[in-house]
């Protein structure tokens, strides 16, 4: 048995905090888990072992000089994990995984792995943009890094020769299959503007055949929330759309077996778990091209894959699909044969290796 420590900065929505919970949550099965999280926040997840937060709650940032600004927080998380003695300490996204630069002097017989939840390109060149030495500086005394997709382990592997790639187990115990007789299309993320293409959902809604909706579940910022429904205005989608909120466990499953297709329109993504849950429920998948959309689709194999950002030629890919059940049956039982891959035992075993 490891004793393991689990760092988020919150346990809020979002598919990085999911993922890490259920990962988390299956490994506190065989091994002592805790999960540690830099804010205040109640869990947004249900958490099987236990949570631990911060001395002095904090929103971490991205900003320039993360170890001066978070200086208390940091030697306060140090301290922790020497107090507990813990073994392994994964340290859940980049922010985290830069403070490895600080932490591995402190912890020299602790093993510290670094878990990577989006792509390379918008890690340096969005997220971390402001803080890059410090980043790149963390990524290269970690013990391993963990990243996702073919394409984020060459970028990794890059910073740190301990770089291995382990995709993200199933996050939801399907219940049923899609009726895929609905005019419903399934859509699912935070209402993030930019990341997940919003304005490029709300486009698309606009654009399909009378009777057929996109059915949207996700929360956002006040101010993304905001622009979301001046989009709606604009494209004059109000009838198009279905706005459920953020949902979870039977909402979500009921979510997914409502629809007849699964739709993604995100610029950029580490491994969109979305997908593989939507795939679950036999739900055929439609998704503009990046990184995490290809690898789980395996560049097309298993769903369907548009250009980036190209709202035409999404409908275009669609209409199909919206036209022929047929087609729908088959790209149904396409994402029934590789949700398959996405099974946990296989994933968690890949963990265990880690921790030797």
């Amino acid at each position: 048995m490891v004793k393991i420590l689990i760092a988020l900065e919150n346990i809020s929505l979002g598919g990085m905090k999911r993922a890490t919970t259920v990962v988390g949550n299956v490994l506190s099965q065989h091994h002592e888990v805790t999960y540690y999280s830099f804010s205040d926040i109640p869990p947004f997840y249900t958490l099987t072992a236990p949570l631990l937060s911060a001395k002095n709650p904090v929103t971490l940032t991205n900003d320039a000089q993360p170890f001066e600004h978070f200086q208390t927080e940091i030697n306060d998380f140090i301290t922790v994990i020497q107090q507990n003695q813990y073994d392994v300490v994964i340290l859940s996204g980049g922010l985290l995984s830069s403070f490895a630069k600080v932490m591995k002097p402190q912890l020299p017989g602790v093993k510290l792995i670094g878990w990577m939840h989006n792509n390379m390109a918008t890690y340096v060149s969005e997220y971390y943009r402001a803080m890059q030495d410090e980043f790149v500086g963390g990524l290269s005394v970690l013990d391993h890094i963990v990243a996702l997709t073919d394409s984020d382990l060459a970028g990794f592997y890059q910073y740190n020769h301990r770089t291995v790639k382990i995709w993200n187990p199933l996050t939801i115990q399907p219940d049923g299959q899609a009726d895929l007789q609905q005019k419903t299309i399934a859509f699912t993320a935070r209402i993030a503007i930019q990341h997940k293409g919003i304005d490029f959902a709300v486009a698309f809604a606009s654009k399909l055949p009378e009777g057929w909706r996109l059915a949207m579940a996700g929360s956002g910022t006040d101010s993304d929330m905001a622009e979301f429904q001046r989009l709606v205005v604009k494209y004059q989608a109000q009838d198009k759309i279905i706005y459920r909120g953020p949902l979870k466990d039977d909402e979500l499953r009921q979510h997914y077996r409502q629809a007849s297709m699964f739709l993604q329109t995100s610029r950029w993504e580490g491994l969109p778990l979305v997908l593989a849950e939507a795939m679950s429920f036999g739900l055929p998948i439609v998704a503009m091209a990046n990184t995490g959309s290809k690898e789980v689709l395996d560049s097309g194999k298993y769903g369907v894959l548009t250009p980036q950002g190209d709202v035409d030629a999404l409908v275009a890919a669609v209409e199909p699909l919206l036209a022929r059940l047929e087609l729908r049956q088959y790209y149904a039982q396409q994402s029934l044969t590789r949700v398959k891959a996405f099974a946990s035992e296989p994933i968690i075993a890949q963990w265990e290796k880690l921790f030797k």
